[in-house]
């Protein structure tokens, strides 16, 4: 007959496995103590766990927005480099464009 993991040779004739109580009442309640605490620390580390992850979450949102407002940033400066005269107001292209639109 196989243990009880599938082991070939256990038996419960060996006197290994035994439906006995061994353990006392103090024993069990030491194990149920033990087990609450275990318990607790699980809790504690799961909501550390989801603070975290919000934190993380947040994060992450605050960083794609900072990208797009970086790349926004990016393409009108690359936009504003096309064109001279608007970029730079003492530029010669600027007064030039000022008498074009007073009509001299």
């Amino acid at each position: 007959m196989s243990g009880p993991n599938g082991d070939p040779n256990i038996s419960t004739d060996d006197g290994i496995i035994s439906d006995e109580d061994d353990l006392g009442h103090e024993e069990y309640e030491a194990i149920n103590s033990m087990l609450d605490q275990i318990n607790s620390y699980l809790d504690d580390m799961e909501e550390r766990n989801d603070l975290l992850n919000g934190k993380l979450h947040e994060l992450m949102e605050s960083n794609r927005q900072a990208r797009l407002e970086f790349r926004a940033q990016l393409n009108g400066h690359q936009t504003l480099e096309n064109c001279p005269a608007i970029e730079d107001p003492s530029s010669p292209g600027r007064d030039k464009v000022d008498e074009d639109a007073a009509g001299k």
